[in-house]
């Protein structure tokens, strides 16, 4: 008996050897806990929702009348309804936008919800109170809860100052501390310019990487609300994605350079792809509207992104190693419009419906390379999120293999790396076996990087055997899931029309006719560059006219644009000095979208537009297309 006994004994022992594998090291940056989970919630919601709804403003000046407030209808309920029909996991509620109106009935200033007939000035769309608030709209339906706080404030008169500091401050602490737990706290990075302030009606310039003394934030927030990711263009906790258009780079790596990027940071257009050298784990957060703009304006109700747009979205955001915040601007009743829940309700019904079936889940893939038995292939199509197939120590590339147990038509993969260990994957190549021969599928985008997730739409193909080899990594691999699936002959990407404009004709003096026509085509692709700052336009006749309309450059640098403009009209082509209109385009460098000025009808034959202001002094003004109407 004592005999089997020790023999039992050293098999155990054996058994206990062959998998007592040490685990792969992490490879620096980490993320922390909190940022692997943010990066799980995947798809949340955007609300923007203030004056600038009540005064047809993406960028309010701070000098709104706060007694233009007053949705009669506004109902939370609803707008969480959509988002949880829409799959999203929380929602990031604009608490206070650059004008400075605060949608909480705050003690720090006059300019808040206090002082509106909303709810005869006891309203508090930020605290719960049946349905007309947020945060018990989120408890009641399960998803989570987060702040978007302007730093920058075009009421407050003490803006560029250190009082406004101590102000901005103490409006943070409210928020922290009145609210509930939040998931994460948005620091937009538009600081300072042309304000209100109070009266003054001027532009103050700050200095944005000291003035508001950003470690004293990140330290709060870590003392009062720990589980929150802070997100800024540079972080700490997620980062800008570099656009407002909804996607990241296909490669794209969770890393920044650690104190290089700021609010206003110029390279801003590199963090589509992160820093592959850097130290910092900092993951991409893809913002973008479900409208042209970001607050409502009722003329975009029939702009609204459809289900595929946003689709495509998805497969260029979460599946870029990214998460999606997707924008709703409420109404002026208060609720979100039909056309923009039924559309983001349909977008993601359709991708349930393309990831249904995953043809991967529960095979035995063959590896090249396998660490042990408890870090297997077999971990990759178990389900288990903590569970991952890695390759021994100093194998940073290898091949897996799937055999299907029937033919099938593949057209999207899904694949994870374990990130709570680090980012690794550097390149790789998915291909399928066609008569005993293996060639690559079809796709429109680079197979670099991986991350937390990345999908991949491909030309559909049909094979029994499928596999994806990584051919370099920082180091040994670490793959937690491999998905399949077919998802029927959709369209791989959508591209939205040109912007078809209505105008009377024109011609522009002193600008060559080809150039000119660019501005004219209706193609968006294509620009026109006026050198100077004026540019004189003849519509051939005098005509009755009451807005113009201008559409960016649309190239990848966006060049030329305007930020600040002013409109005259004249019957004389020597007398264009009737001003109509003067203004900035809101928020246009990072939203390069149609800007549509309207105006009291006049009588003109000569339109004059004048940049008061360029984004980049340097650079002609670049117009893909104007109208007049």
């Amino acid at each position: 008996m004592k005999k089997h006994f020790l023999i039992f004994g050293a098999g155990l022992l054996l058994l206990s050897a062959c998998n007592s594998v040490k685990a792969p090291e992490a490879i620096l940056p980490i993320p922390e806990a909190k940022q692997v989970e943010w990066q799980k919630m995947e798809t949340y919601a955007f609300v923007h929702f203030g004056l600038n709804t009540f005064n047809d403003r993406e960028w309010g000046y701070g000098d709104s009348d706060p007694k233009t407030f007053n949705p009669t209808r506004l109902d939370c309920e609803q707008w969480v309804q959509t988002f949880v029909k829409s799959g999203m996991k929380g929602v990031i509620l604009t608490a206070k936008h650059h004008d400075g109106f605060c949608l909480w009935p705050t003690q720090l200033t006059e300019y808040c919800i206090r002082n509106t007939p909303y709810k005869d000035g006891k309203g508090d769309i930020v605290r719960g109170n049946r349905t007309q608030q947020v945060t018990d709209a989120c408890k009641k339906y399960g998803i989570k809860f987060a702040v978007y706080l302007s730093p920058w404030d075009r009421h407050q008169a003490n803006y560029g100052s250190p009082e406004y500091v101590e102000y901005f401050y103490k409006q943070l602490n409210e928020l922290l501390t009145n609210y509930g737990d939040v998931f994460e706290i948005w620091f937009d990075g538009a600081n300072g310019g042309d304000g209100w302030y109070g009266g003054a009606k001027d532009s103050r310039t700050i200095d944005r990487k000291t003035y508001y003394d950003y470690p004293r934030a990140y330290k709060l927030i870590d003392e009062l609300q720990p589980q929150a990711v802070i997100f800024s263009d540079g972080g700490p906790g997620c980062r800008w994605v570099g656009n407002e258009n909804g996607f990241a780079g296909a490669t794209n790596w969770s890393f920044l350079r650690a104190g290089e990027v700021y609010p206003g940071y110029p390279k801003y257009r590199e963090l589509q792809y992160g820093h592959a050298d850097g130290n910092q784990w900092v993951a991409a957060e893809c913002d973008v509207s479900i409208r042209p703009g970001w607050f409502y304006h009722p003329e975009e109700d029939d702009r609204v992104k459809t289900a595929d747009a946003l689709t495509d979205l998805y497969y260029r955001s979460v599946g870029h190693n990214a998460t999606l915040l997707l924008n709703f601007p409420v109404d002026r009743d208060g609720l979100i419009h039909p056309t923009d829940s039924a559309n983001a309700v349909n977008f993601h019904q359709n991708v349930q419906k393309q990831l249904a079936h995953n043809l991967l889940a529960g095979l035995s893939p063959k590896a090249s390379d396998e660490r042990g038995k408890t870090s297997s292939a077999k971990a990759v199509t178990d389900g288990e999120y903590d569970t991952y197939w890695a390759t021994n120590d100093g194998v940073n590339s290898a091949t897996i293999e799937f055999d299907l147990p029937q033919t099938e038509k593949i057209n999207r993969m899904m694949l994870q790396e374990y990130i709570p260990l680090g980012q690794r994957v550097k390149s790789f190549v998915v291909e399928y076996n066609q008569e005993g021969e293996w060639l690559p599928v079809k796709l429109n985008e680079e197979t670099t990087t991986i991350g937390y997730k990345r999908l991949l739409r491909f030309e559909t193909v049909t094979t029994d055997k499928i596999r994806v080899r990584f051919t370099d990594s920082r180091a040994c691999l670490c793959i937690n899931n491999i998905e399949a699936y077919y998802a029927g002959e959709s369209s791989d990407t959508y591209t939205a029309k040109a912007e078809e404009l209505k105008s009377y004709p024109f011609t522009l003096i002193g600008v060559d006719a080809e150039e000119a026509q660019k501005c004219m085509d209706k193609n968006n692709q294509t620009t026109c560059f006026i050198n100077g700052n004026t540019l004189l336009i003849d519509l051939g006749e005098e005509r009755t006219i009451t807005s113009f309309h201008y559409l960016p450059d649309q190239s990848e640098y966006n060049k030329g644009i305007i930020s600040s403009y002013e409109i005259s009209v004249g019957t004389d082509s020597n007398a264009v000095n009737q001003v109509v209109a003067k203004d900035e385009f809101s928020n246009i460098k990072n939203n390069p979208i149609l800007q549509s000025v309207y105006f009291t009808p006049v009588n003109a034959r000569y339109v004059q537009l004048k940049a008061t202001r360029m984004i980049h002094d340097s650079e002609p003004m670049g117009l893909a297309e104007i109208g007049i109407q």
